[in-house]
């Protein structure tokens, strides 16, 4: 069943929850109303742990055309500005830092906010037709979307100062052999490969991934020190889950493990154990 929300919409299979930018009119741009649907979205897969895995796509040609020209021609008062960006930092970190795989489909353009929306994503499949551009200095505006917190981290400081002060686009092929895309696949095979990949990382242990990705997020500004002592309560906390005895007695009887399964029986599927439902 198809959820309606303002310029976006979302759909349920099995453990993974399609996300849709749905605002073709405006090429999917970040718009109020998205953006506030997007925060929305994302504090409901935050309370609900039977979502093991996303897929975010844009509803026709275009994944996302970035900022809502509208928006920035109306809306010019400093303060206004300010709220905006506020409003941003209640669900972009959320959603780049979610503690579940995020697969993001792209065709046609995804520009400047746009890819820094698809760059919050653990892994991109790309259209032919996918075109990544930055044009955030064409318009005299320093990136944003935590694009300059991305960006660098996929590809490296001087090849993301070079793209972003050359006002670049890369082609889908570009952005694979840069780093940024995970895989390029024909446009009408997108939804079908970025699901299916959505639906791969729902099989696996999902939460301890998401417990991997959070040090990971940390690597670059942590220290040697600081990294071991993650690692060390991270390990202790995930082998405290369903999905690591179910990983190892898989292991032992030489079987597929069932992650999913698991966490469902012992009631960890809603973010809470069996013995405290009512």
């Amino acid at each position: 069943m198809i959820k309606q929300y303002p310029h976006l919409e979302t759909e349920r299979q099995d453990s993974v929850l399609i996300v849709r930018l749905a605002n073709e009119t405006a090429r999917n741009s970040l718009t109020r109303e998205i953006r506030y649907s997007l925060r929305e979205v994302t504090r409901e897969v935050q309370d609900d742990y039977s979502i093991r895995a996303i897929y975010l796509t844009g509803k026709g040609e275009t994944f996302c055309a970035g900022g809502d020209l509208r928006m920035l021609t109306e809306s010019r008062a400093p303060i206004e500005r300010h709220r905006r960006f506020r409003h941003a930092s209640t669900f972009m970190p959320q959603l780049l830092t979610l503690d579940r795989p995020v697969v993001c489909g792209v065709r046609g353009v995804a520009v400047g906010g746009g890819m820094g929306l698809a760059m919050m994503a653990d892994s991109i499949v790309a259209g032919e037709s996918a075109k990544f551009m930055s044009g955030f200095f064409r318009l005299g505006v320093v990136p944003d979307c935590l694009t300059l917190f991305t960006l660098p981290r996929l590809i490296g400081l001087a090849k993301a100062r070079q793209f972003l002060y050359s006002n670049a686009t890369w082609d889908a092929q570009e952005a694979f052999d840069n780093g940024v895309v995970s895989k390029v696949v024909p446009d009408e095979d997108v939804d079908a490969e970025g699901i299916a990949l959505a639906h791969k990382y729902a099989q696996g242990p999902a939460e301890v991934m998401g417990i991997a990705k959070t040090i990971m997020l940390k690597s670059f500004e942590s220290t040697l020190a600081e990294m071991m002592d993650m690692e060390d309560y991270a390990q202790v906390l995930a082998q405290s889950t369903p999905e690591f005895e179910e990983g190892l007695n898989a292991l032992v009887e030489k079987r597929r493990p069932d992650y999913q399964g698991a966490a469902k029986e012992q009631g960890f599927s809603d973010g809470m154990p069996s013995a405290n439902k009512e």
